[in-house]
């Protein structure tokens, strides 16, 4: 196990997020080590506005001591507002290897929860089996854009590895869990070839999946057909799902309007009208 490397205090958890699947989430955490280099748009916002200096100090993740505390005083305040607090959207509630940041977590969602709260969780980490203990309203993710090990130790270098992951979505849902998969930010053709086909298959027995291109990465805008790319990926998860009677939900801009954009057009002329 790893060890933070230190604890900062804040004055406030819980907040409205502005994500279009969100309610409100808390992070608890500053920092991720496992240090995506999608690039990851957590860490330019907070190198941006100066909570941390460099890539170095993002992936040496600080704990906020007095997670519990502030929840004991925001929950009754906020509790009437919230539909539901997700974890967490600039780090990771289950950073791989770190039993302090997941005992966090932990206790994070049991509070919640014993207030009548549900919570979502999204993790590149190992979900913990406890999960299976605390409320059926709950819903258990994790991060899936690839199943090639060698691809995400070049772009997730310090994450728990891809079949790891697998298994203990696998272990909750196998226990009664909801379960979902975020396969975003989903790269494009020249940055890994894959078939996204494959990715799904392994995926099939999760209740729900997330799809949304690649963002913030200049190898992406130099492959020519990025946005006939994404759209075509987009319309074989709709199907996928839609086959096999799971919840999808496509981020926005991964799909264009294709009676406005004369590159995506073809796809409807193709496609009967998507």
């Amino acid at each position: 196990m790893k060890a933070v490397k230190g604890y900062i205090e804040r004055k406030t958890m819980l907040y409205k997020t502005g994500v279009e699947y969100g309610d409100y989430t808390m992070n608890h955490v500053l920092g991720c080590a496992h240090g995506c280099k999608y690039p990851c748009y957590a860490f330019l916002m907070a190198r941006r506005f100066g909570k941390v200096q460099s890539y170095k100090c993002w992936i040496e993740p600080y704990l906020v001591r007095n997670t519990l505390e502030i929840l004991d005083w925001e929950i009754p305040r906020l509790k009437s507002k919230i539909e539901s607090v997700h974890l967490c959207f600039t780090t990771d509630p289950f950073m791989y290897e770190y039993d302090e940041i997941e005992q966090m977590s932990l206790a994070a969602i049991r509070k919640l929860n014993e207030a009548g709260i549900k919570c979502t969780v999204l993790t590149k980490g190992l979900l913990p089996e406890a999960l299976a203990d605390l409320s059926d309203e709950n819903e258990y993710g994790i991060t899936l854009i690839s199943l090639d090990e060698g691809f995400r130790n070049r772009i997730e270098p310090g994450a728990a590895s891809y079949q790891k992951r697998l298994a203990t979505l696998r272990n909750l849902h196998d226990r009664g869990c909801k379960t979902w998969v975020s396969i975003e930010p989903y790269p494009t053709p020249n940055l890994i070839e894959q078939d996204l086909g494959e990715i799904l298959y392994a995926l099939k027995f999760t209740d729900k999946i997330i799809f949304g291109r690649t963002n913030y990465n200049k190898d992406v805008g130099s492959y020519v057909r990025h946005k006939e790319f994404f759209h075509e990926q987009a319309l074989k998860v709709i199907n996928f799902c839609t086959e096999n009677g799971m919840q999808c939900h496509i981020k926005d801009g991964t799909m264009f309007d294709v009676e406005q954009d004369s590159q995506i057009y073809p796809l409807r002329k193709n496609r009967g009208g998507y």
